[in-house]
C-alpha cells in the first residue's frame, strides 16, 4: 500500500509537530495533499477511473475545508503550510 503507518508518521512529524499529533490542521492538510498527488498521478495512467476522480474531488473539497479553517484562525499557520506544500491559493 502506498500509505504506511511509517509515511503518515513521517507526515505529521513533519508537519504537526510530532507523529502522535494526528489531528493538527497542518498534518491532517499535509497527509490529504499526498494523497491528492497519489490520486492523480493514477489518473494520469487510468483516465476512465471515475470512482477514484470522485475520491479525489471529495480529498480536495476537504482539504480546501481545513485550508479555510486555518487561514480564518491563524494567517501566518496558512501562509506557511501553503508555502512548503507548493499549493495554490
Amino acid at each position: 500500500m502506498y500509505l504506511s503507518k511509517e509515511v503518515k508518521a513521517d507526515i505529521f512529524a513533519k508537519h504537526g509537530g510530532k507523529a502522535e499529533n494526528t489531528g493538527s490542521a497542518e498534518g491532517q492538510i499535509a497527509l490529504f495533499s499526498f494523497r491528492i498527488n497519489h490520486l492523480t498521478e493514477h489518473l494520469k495512467r487510468n483516465r476512465h477511473d471515475y470512482n477514484t476522480e470522485r475520491s479525489l474531488v471529495k480529498l480536495v473539497g476537504k482539504r480546501r475545508a481545513l485550508l479555510d479553517y486555518l487561514k480564518k484562525k491563524d494567517i501566518n499557520r496558512y501562509r506557511e503550510i501553503i508555502k512548503v506544500l507548493g499549493i495554490r491559493k
